[in-house]
């Protein structure tokens, strides 16, 4: 996640408070997701950016979820994310974000 989305997390979630946060990523590989998640709830793990050292514990998903699928229009999911579904590690991206999420968010669904 890059400086620039890293500032705007951090401000949202100052301004609305995390509880009222959910960030949705769409990395087309599972490491990165995971980083990008890691990034949002137990802080930037390369202590780079804005949220170096800030534990945010955001619930955060990424595009190919189940829960993200599910709650959004069919259409347009299949029109906006169903191709690059059928040539990403969907396994793969699930797992990772999956586990960061049950290791650092704070907010159960």
């Amino acid at each position: 996640m890059d400086l620039e989305n890293q500032k705007r997390v951090k401000e949202l979630t100052e301004k609305y408070g995390a509880e009222n946060i959910v960030v949705l990523i769409g990395a087309a590989e599972g490491e990165a997701a995971g980083l990008a998640a890691e990034t949002v709830t137990a802080g930037d793990p390369t202590f780079a950016g804005p949220l170096a050292g800030v534990q945010l514990g955001l619930r955060v998903y990424h595009a190919v979820e189940p829960e993200f699928k599910e709650a959004v229009d069919p259409e347009v999911y299949d029109e906006q994310i169903g191709m690059m579904e059928m040539v990403l590690d969907v396994d793969d991206i699930i797992n990772e974000v999956k586990s960061i999420r049950d290791q650092y968010c704070k907010f159960n669904d």
